[in-house]
């Protein structure tokens, strides 16, 4: 076989990595025709987020796959891995792991976490290759957004000044820092509004924050047409933090409303009982299923008493 070469993907070549996304995992899941996976969703525009920490297979100068690293704080996560069909089991993919993984050593992350097909036995055996073990399934949701009129209780990071800005990073890094130690989602709440993919909504109690989420909306951003998808949301923890989760879906429900988008998407995982079992009641059916994948294999903030959205496609 030939030599599989892995460097960084270049922006020049975000519309040929789409290409290949769609197409493998279209296949994989055997859909008539594999490119209109995920509709008009973009994955790509993570490259903007983290250009160095974007990587490309190629073989004979030709672009064979990619994966897309992000780094939050101390934790890290990855995805899309994606390989061209033509190339499976070739050893691409254990190319573009082994890369990914010295990435992270070289970024001290303590603790690694992924979504994958729970359903495949193959890709289960391949990230256990790699030190990853899976640790309970992650339930992506949606729900009909209501047409009722409200007002918005939380505030809008692109509706505040540049200093205000600066103080809700901060205290959103603190929020999520009593989480997980050394958790930080300053990174997708600057990507979320440098590129223009969505908002992020930062609910105050008593001069405190209690809870954030960072909401993409519409066609070309992780979310797509008609849809508002929480990417990350999270509040406090303590005895009123059933009460605080239940507002910040509702405000994620209210702006979705406001920006004229008809469905919410929030995805969690199921250790994470409590948040679970209130999105469920809280009328979000399940469309998706897949599994949370650890390394090193410990629990992190998939905890029975954590109130956290995301699904770390």
């Amino acid at each position: 076989m030939n030599q599989i070469n892995i460097r960084l993907l270049q922006e020049q070549e975000l519309s040929e990595a789409d290409k290949i996304f769609r197409l493998a995992f279209g296949t994989f899941l055997g859909l008539p025709d594999p490119m209109t996976f995920y509709g008009d969703t973009n994955y790509m525009q993570r490259w903007y987020t983290y250009p160095n920490a974007a990587l490309a297979a190629e073989i004979d100068g030709q672009l064979v796959g990619s994966n897309f690293l992000s780094k939050w704080g101390s934790f890290g996560c990855f995805g899309p891995l994606s390989v061209h069909p033509n190339f499976w089991d070739r050893g691409v993919g254990k190319k573009l792991m082994s890369a990914t993984m010295e990435c992270f050593r070289n970024w001290q992350i303590k603790k690694i976490c992924f979504f994958t097909f729970s359903r495949s036995p193959k890709h289960l055996y391949f990230y256990q290759k790699f030190g990853f073990m899976p640790h309970f399934l992650t339930a992506i949701c949606s729900k009909s957004v209501s047409e009722k009129q409200q007002q918005l209780q939380s505030i809008r990071y692109s509706q505040i000044s540049p200093e205000q800005q600066k103080e809700y990073l901060q205290a959103s890094q603190e929020l999520t820092n009593n989480i997980y130690p050394g958790l930080d989602l300053q990174s997708e709440i600057l990507a979320v509004a440098n590129q223009r993919l969505g908002d992020t909504l930062f609910l105050w109690e008593n001069g405190n924050l209690e809870g954030f989420a960072i909401c993409h909306y519409g066609a070309n951003t992780e979310a797509g047409t008609d849809t508002c998808y929480i990417k990350f949301g999270a509040v406090n923890s303590g005895k009123k933090a059933s009460e605080r989760f239940a507002q910040l879906l509702n405000e994620c429900e209210i702006f979705s409303n406001i920006i004229g988008m008809s469905k919410l998407i929030a995805g969690v995982n199921t250790s994470r009982q409590q948040a679970y079992l209130q999105i469920l009641n809280m009328g979000f059916k399940i469309d998706i299923l897949g599994v949370a994948m650890h390394n090193p294999n410990e629990q992190g903030y998939n905890r029975p008493d954590i109130y956290v959205i995301d699904d770390l496609r």
